[in-house]
């Protein structure tokens, strides 16, 4: 796939910052700097719900991991496997991600994170009533809400990541243990 938007002119200054984070601009970053109001908004609300606190980071980290397989965004979940990495989180869960519902490294707590991240992503959502209970029970509202507006943003990044055709940039490359690919058949309601 190619870049359906070309990439924007960057301010060496701003180049070269996200070259000392992450070794490489962001094609994201690189495509949402055609309206640079918008990308720094998105940058400021992307570093401030990494700031929060409620929510386990696994939960989130691997949620939007969720989000990313199900939309189909590499990018996401390149740049998120590589986040888990450098987070310290269990790097065989995260590599596994992506087809969780064959796994049996995760937990019933986790299955239920990322059942409720899908289910949020699916069209229309299919978010139950007992699924939002099991969470609201096990991590309480203010971490449930949490994850709730997290895996929004991971619908929204993925969504236009992958309507802008940004794909993978090999962040994960960094990464001992190798990526599942996501199976065919996933048991999702299809997003017609």
């Amino acid at each position: 796939m190619t870049l359906r938007v070309p990439k924007a002119e960057l301010s060496a200054e701003l180049r070269e910052n996200m070259i000392k984070q992450l070794g490489t601009v962001p094609e994201p970053v690189e495509v949402l700097w055609h309206n640079p109001k918008l990308a720094e908004a998105n940058e400021e609300f992307a570093a401030r719900a990494g700031e929060w606190d409620a929510a386990d980071a696994s939960f989130k980290t691997f949620a939007h991991m969720a989000v990313a397989a199900q939309v189909g965004c590499s990018w996401c979940l390149d740049i998120n496997y590589f986040l888990a990495l450098n987070q310290n989180l269990d790097q065989a869960k995260a590599s596994q991600v992506p087809r969780w519902r064959q796994s049996e490294l995760f937990t019933p707590l986790e299955r239920d994170v990322l059942d409720y991240a899908e289910a949020m992503t699916n069209t229309p959502p299919t978010v139950t009533d007992e699924l939002s209970k099991r969470l609201l029970d096990r991590l309480g509202p203010a971490a449930l809400v949490e994850l709730t507006v997290v895996i929004g943003f991971a619908n929204m990044a993925a969504r236009c990541n992958a309507a802008h055709g940004i794909t993978s940039q090999g962040y994960s490359a960094a990464c001992e243990i190798p990526l599942a690919a996501r199976p065919e058949n996933s048991g999702v309601a299809s997003t017609a």
